[in-house]
């Protein structure tokens, strides 16, 4: 369990790190986008233990890994703003 726990904070850790280097024109600070990926790391990894509980190591991080990047998407800001234009009177 340590391993699976260890293991899922540092998957998270990679992750949260390489989003933020490839796109941080996209994501809020850096502070927020490695703690949502740790967070959500290690939520994939119990949930995942809990669910598969004799299936081992292997599918508690990919778990982790799925969950951490489902949390990291919703952090994405749009690439460009949208304009609104009035209309003509």
């Amino acid at each position: 369990m340590f391993l699976e726990t260890s293991g899922s904070a540092v998957l998270g850790l990679l992750l949260g790190w390489a989003a933020f280097h490839r796109l941080s024109h996209r994501l809020p600070s850096r502070l927020l986008v490695l703690s949502t990926a740790v967070a959500g790391a290690l939520f994939g990894g119990f949930v995942t233990h809990s669910a598969l509980d004799p299936a081992g190591l292997l599918p508690s991080l990919l778990g982790a890994v799925v969950v951490s990047a489902a949390s990291l998407s919703l952090l994405l800001r749009p690439a460009r703003r949208l304009r609104r234009h009035s209309a003509p009177a």
